[in-house]
């Protein structure tokens, strides 16, 4: 408990302007984001690569942190946007420099980029409900990834609880039907 009333007292002074705080909350929060890039980029050089964008883009727009909620309410969306940042960065890259055969069947799942090497199914799906219907996309983010409860996602989004409920069953079923088909 400790370490989340610091994390949530140098959030406020590093968005006040102290660079010292940024610094140090930068410094505590690192492993952590590493953590959450992690469970979406299981390839760690992928992950760690997601987490300094997350720092970056925390370090530049600290100052958007008004205390409302708390910081790492604020943190989520960040993390989930540098991740999927990265994962169309290597989907990218995997088009334009794809793997012989060879490199795929001995490639290591631990050091091989996620779309090098491995299937990142939800990050795919998420991909498409933004071309298909990216009025979805949001709600599903903050409801199922930023894990923010129904109430905080009407309010970020600025719609009623009503629009929240039902745009996440749209997206949630296209997301089954669509993991369900598989590659």
């Amino acid at each position: 408990m400790q370490r989340a009333e610091e994390i949530e007292r140098l959030a406020v002074r590093a968005a006040a302007g102290d660079r010292q705080d940024l610094e140090a909350l930068l410094h505590l929060i690192g492993p952590e984001v590493i953590r959450r890039c992690g469970r979406f980029l299981p390839c760690r050089e992928d992950a760690e690569e997601a987490a300094q964008e997350v720092l970056l883009q925390v370090a530049r727009n600290i100052t958007s942190f008004q205390g409302r909620s708390r910081f790492t309410t604020w943190l989520h969306p960040v993390v989930v946007n540098c991740v999927r940042q990265k994962y169309r960065e290597l989907k990218r890259r995997g088009a334009e420099e794809p793997l012989t055969m060879d490199e795929l069947l001995h490639a290591d799942p631990r050091t091989t980029s996620v779309i090098a090497g491995s299937r990142v199914d939800l990050l795919e799906a998420l991909d498409r409900l933004e071309r298909e219907h990216p009025h979805l996309v949001d709600p599903v983010v903050y409801r199922d990834f930023c894990q923010l409860d129904y109430a905080e996602v009407a309010e970020r989004l600025g719609i009623p609880l009503g629009t929240v409920k039902s745009r996440l069953h749209q997206a949630r079923r296209a997301i089954r039907s669509w993991l369900a088909e598989g590659p």
